[in-house]
């Protein structure tokens, strides 16, 4: 069975998901630097999928199982090469 999200919704300091299996889960906003920083519009301007959530604009996805783990942004900055 592929749980996945059907709504999503923001606190002032939190990012709240719907599950299709009837959980809600949230986790604070400074897990996540993109949406953190992001204005209400942008926030708001998402795609559902069966496994997470995505703002093509903000460059920022966040899966279902992430969250149910307790992971918060998983990317690492890009290392400048010493020359």
């Amino acid at each position: 069975m592929t749980i996945s999200p059907e709504k999503v919704w923001f606190d002032e300091d939190n990012l709240w998901v719907l599950l299709s299996d009837g959980r809600t889960v949230g986790a604070p906003l400074v897990w996540f630097p993109r949406l953190l920083n992001a204005d209400s519009a942008s926030r708001e301007d998402f795609e559902l999928s069966v496994h997470g959530v995505h703002w093509d604009s903000l460059d920022e996805d966040i899966s279902v199982q992430g969250l149910l783990a307790g992971l918060g942004d998983q990317t690492h900055p890009k290392r400048e090469s010493v020359a």
